[in-house]
């Protein structure tokens, strides 16, 4: 069971790419970040027409995700929104299950500029995520959180091209990667790093500077297992040449490979 994360920066204008990856790789689930449309003007009919049917939780303009399944067996939703906040309007959390396993694509609040209201809503939705991933775990089943986490892990090179161009970015904050270990450390591995301890492997390459041509990059979108889930790891990478191609998103799909 291959299950991918791909933040797509707009569901509308990366439809071409969004297609293309459907047919050429065919994952079983994928999670889909910053679909930036409303619900009711979601592409699923062009989705159905290339063999894929899905659940969606979308935002006019921002945010937004949504899981894809081939058609034949559609995601059941199990819910949409974090718990914790009834006064949260961000589309940033859909969570269905998948032929026995349970699936979250998360869309983690960006933080930047630190040390305004931006940044205290990112730890704030960080911890309500950290309260659900703990019930989660309870419930004793293969579960993935799959997404773009806005956090980079560590300083470094493996993680992060230039620590001192991210400084000062909300994604490499002190607050940040403590709040991201408060989750690793209730039990959830880090599907890349353990089949990929060592090596730069990154997930985005901003449109920016060249930063593409210079492989300038880092990792943030993450795929989160539950030791059941774990136990079936096969294998987790990166299709990075997808952010190669014309009016690519700025991420690359990021996966992982699970048995059943």
């Amino acid at each position: 069971m291959r299950i991918v994360t791909y933040n797509l920066n707009g569901i509308r204008a990366r439809m071409p790419r969004l297609i293309e990856y459907l047919e050429e790789r065919k994952p079983d689930v994928l999670c889909l970040q910053e679909i930036k449309c409303a619900d009711e003007v979601f592409p699923i009919e062009d989705l159905r027409a290339a063999g894929y049917d899905g659940v969606w939780h979308g935002q006019k303009g921002f945010n937004g995700v949504a899981i894809l399944t081939p058609a034949a067996a559609p995601p059941t939703l199990r819910r949409t929104g974090l718990p914790g906040d009834p006064d949260d309007t961000h589309s940033r959390y859909i969570e269905a299950e998948v032929n026995g396993v349970v699936i979250g694509s998360i869309y983690l609040p960006n933080g930047n500029p630190v040390g305004t209201e931006k940044f205290a809503y990112k730890l704030a939705w960080f911890e309500r995520l950290r309260e659900h991933s703990s019930a989660l775990l309870a419930e004793e089943r293969p579960i993935v959180l799959a997404g773009d986490w806005n956090v980079i892990p560590t300083d470094s090179h493996d993680d992060v091209f230039s620590v001192r161009a991210m400084r000062h970015d909300a994604l490499m904050q002190p607050e940040s990667r403590a709040a991201f270990r408060r989750i690793l450390h209730h039990g959830w591995t880090d599907a890349i790093r353990a089949r990929h301890p060592e090596g730069p492997v990154y997930t985005f390459w901003d449109y920016t500077a060249g930063c593409w041509q210079r492989d300038a990059g880092f990792r943030i979108d993450h795929l989160l297992l539950s030791p059941f889930a774990a136990d079936r790891l096969l294998d987790a990478g990166v299709d990075k040449d997808y952010r190669g191609r014309e009016k690519a998103s700025d991420h690359a799909p990021t996966w992982v490979e699970i048995e059943g």
